[in-house]
């Protein structure tokens, strides 16, 4: 019976959960033996029939995860289990199996294999995200809405601008991954303590061959381990693309909550639930398991970090934390992705509820625009900052709008006619650069997909 909520079923995709399963990452061992066997006897250092034979029968098909436990749990050791079991199956030809490797060689390589897929999967998510994220920029990037910073109103932005900075995010996550990929996808045959002392001659040639065969790169040198520096890039930033759709994900849920009520996450409005008791609830929930899923990711840092240091050559103190933290970051932040793929997706924007919420402090949002505009008739900077300062407590202490505060205030008349508060307090007018910006994110962004080889 599964414990945990991935092998439930509750998280994780199809597509990724078949990548961790262990028959999945069994056959990578297999692989990995297979072209061993292969490259041995490309150098001759195997006969090629030997070798032929291994390569065939290097499958789950012959090899049973069933077989590889029963050895396990009577000799105590994993990679030993499996290399019995395949020569088992290869009859004389099974005396090659596994020559003059370690067991990392197969499980670092194999992981290897794994994250390939893995790794996969998400740059395709975030190649779709990141088109989603392009598309609804320019759909809303005239799309007046109040910018808030510590939570009160700011100044006018359009919902546009918020969205292409979350696309330039995405697009960063994305170069990082592909950065990070040169370095987690290598895999390594060099024997205990990484000499290659057991595989002859031949050696360096050898571990060419392999990774050649199965589209990876030489690690470079390593101990009897690759170095867990690699492991701990990856998932650290797994972890910062968690944080990134944690963001994400906590933005759309403040902008649901009902005194705000512009962005809606998806509600399925003939089935859906929202409570078990309030029958009018509609909860961000989808956002709320991404921001509560982030903080799970984000604890698989310390382990990946902890994997580092190493006795000596090798100990087997990364074993046991890996085999949870390489599958669940892949898992859940993949997961996520997908979770928040399909928010945006279908994304409810309400930018009538946007206006009126710009309303609510009756205009004091322009202020700055008011005190640019008076020191170019030649007001200090200081001095009218002072007087707006003053006048917009007048304006949320009495209840009266903005401009009436203005035009009751002998210095401002002077200064500004009527007519120019009307034109300064009209927030299509302060938006600066925004809609501009969005355009220039949006090409740098079409440019760098087509870049990546990606049509749209």
């Amino acid at each position: 019976m599964p414990i945990l909520p991935i092998d439930a079923g509750r998280y994780g995709t199809a597509e990724m959960l078949r990548v961790f399963e262990e028959e999945n990452y069994i056959q990578k061992m297999l692989d990995v033996e297979a072209a061993l066997a292969w490259a041995q006897s490309e150098v001759g250092e195997i006969p090629k029939e030997a070798a032929e034979k291994i390569v065939e029968m290097a499958s789950i098909k012959h090899v049973k995860v069933s077989r590889i436990k029963e050895i396990e749990k009577e000799i105590k050791h994993d990679i030993m289990a499996l290399v019995k079991a395949l020569a088992e199956v290869c009859g004389p030809s099974g005396a090659y199996v596994h020559l003059g490797i370690t067991s990392y060689d197969v499980v670092d390589t194999a992981r290897a294999l794994q994250l390939k897929e893995a790794l996969e999967i998400i740059e395709q998510r975030l190649n779709d995200l990141e088109l989603i994220l392009l598309k609804l920029a320019d759909r809303y990037k005239k799309t007046i809405m109040m910018g808030r910073t510590h939570g009160q109103h700011a100044l006018p932005i359009t919902f546009g601008f918020k969205l292409a900075g979350w696309m330039r995010e995405i697009s960063r996550h994305i170069q990082r991954l592909r950065e990070c990929k040169k370095r987690v996808l290598v895999g390594k045959i060099t024997g205990a303590v990484g000499t290659q002392a057991g595989l002859g001659p031949n050696a360096m040639r050898i571990q060419e061959l392999v990774m050649q065969k199965l589209g990876l790169r030489p690690a470079g040198i390593t101990t009897q381990i690759i170095s867990r520096d690699v492991h701990a890039e990856l998932i650290c930033l797994l972890a910062i693309i968690a944080s990134t759709l944690d963001k994400f994900a906590t933005e759309i849920r403040e902008l649901q909550r009902t005194e705000i009520a512009e962005v809606f996450e998806p509600f399925e409005v003939g089935r859906q639930v929202g409570s078990s008791t309030m029958p009018h609830k509609r909860n961000p929930e989808i956002c709320e398991r991404i921001c509560g899923l982030a903080k799970v990711v984000r604890g698989l840092v310390i382990p990946a970090l902890e994997n580092i240091p190493t006795w000596h050559e090798r100990d087997l103190t990364q074993s046991s934390a890996e085999r949870f933290i390489i599958p669940e970051a892949c898992i859940l932040v993949d997961y996520m992705l997908h979770l928040m793929i399909k928010v945006l997706s279908n994304l409810e924007v309400d930018e009538k509820r946007m206006m009126e919420n710009m309303s609510l402090t009756q205009g004091r949002f322009l202020s700055e625009a008011v005190m640019i505009a008076l020191t170019k008739k030649g007001m200090s900077r200081q001095e009218a900052h002072e007087l707006l300062r003053r006048l917009t407590i007048i304006s949320a202490r009495e209840k009266i709008p903005f401009k009436d505060a203005l035009l009751n205030n002998d210095i401002i008349r002077k200064l500004l006619r009527p007519e120019d508060i009307d034109e300064i307090l009209n927030p299509r007018n302060y938006l600066g650069t925004a809609v501009e910006q969005v355009e220039i994110a949006i090409s740098e962004t079409l440019r760098e997909r087509k870049e990546r080889g990606l049509t749209e």
